[in-house]
This record gives C-alpha cells, sequence and structure tokens, in this order.
C-alpha cells in the first residue's frame, strides 16, 4: 500500500465518526522506485492532507525529511516535489495492518493491499 491510498482512506465502521486518518501498524515495508511525475505530484498536491503523508512517512522510514509546512512556494520546488513523490509513491507497505483511531479496528495488509471489508454487525 502506497502512502497515496493510506492518505485517502478512512474507516467507516458503524459508529465512527473520526475514522481519519488510519494508524500504520507496518511489519514490512519496501522502497519500490517509480517514475517522478512532477505534474502528477503538484495535481495530487491539494487533495493530500500533508500533516498525515508527513508523519506517516516518518514512521515508515526516519530518514524522510519532508518539510513541516508546505508553502506555496515550496510546492514550486523540483527537489521538495521529489521527497514528496517518494513519501507518496515509493514508500511501500507489504504487510501490516491499518487501525481505524476511534475503534482500535484493525483492516489487515496483505501482499501491499490494505482489506477495507466490513463485516456485517459494522455495516
Amino acid at each position: 500500500m502506497r502512502l497515496l491510498t493510506h492518505n485517502l482512506l478512512t474507516c467507516n465502521a458503524k459508529g465512527v465518526t473520526k475514522g481519519f486518518p488510519l494508524k500504520i501498524e507496518a511489519t514490512q515495508v519496501e522502497t519500490q522506485t517509480t517514475d517522478y511525475n512532477e505534474a502528477f505530484i503538484k495535481n495530487m498536491i491539494p487533495k493530500l492532507e500533508y500533516q498525515v503523508l508527513r508523519n506517516a512517512a516518518k514512521q515508515l522510514d526516519e530518514s524522510m525529511s519532508l518539510p513541516e509546512v508546505l508553502t506555496p512556494e515550496m510546492q514550486e520546488d523540483e527537489a521538495i516535489l521529489k521527497k514528496i513523490h517518494t513519501a507518496l509513491m515509493e514508500l511501500v507497505v507489504i504487510e501490516g495492518n491499518l487501525i481505524c483511531p476511534e475503534s482500535g479496528r484493525k483492516f489487515p495488509i496483505k501482499a501491499g493491499i490494505p482489506n477495507m471489508l466490513l463485516n456485517e454487525d459494522e455495516v
């Protein structure tokens, strides 16, 4: 699961009002090289919860150094855009769990795919 995916997922279990951001409990993380696409990153930035991305990236890779705040000027800086690309597209959780911040419900991640299916009693 890429951090791009993580930034878009939420817990929709019955009774949960604050299901975002999901906590990451990673048991296997890989870095998978992907082609850098500046236009894609620039288009995704307004759709992201930047602090969620920054915290998740730091949790998975302590050497990841995204700026604390992303200013409009920084959104034009190619070096910063490449760091955001690395965080969004190249840090991949292979195995682990996503955990609802409100209910504690765990959603497994297997082979890089998060299973967000709810049980009947959770719908």
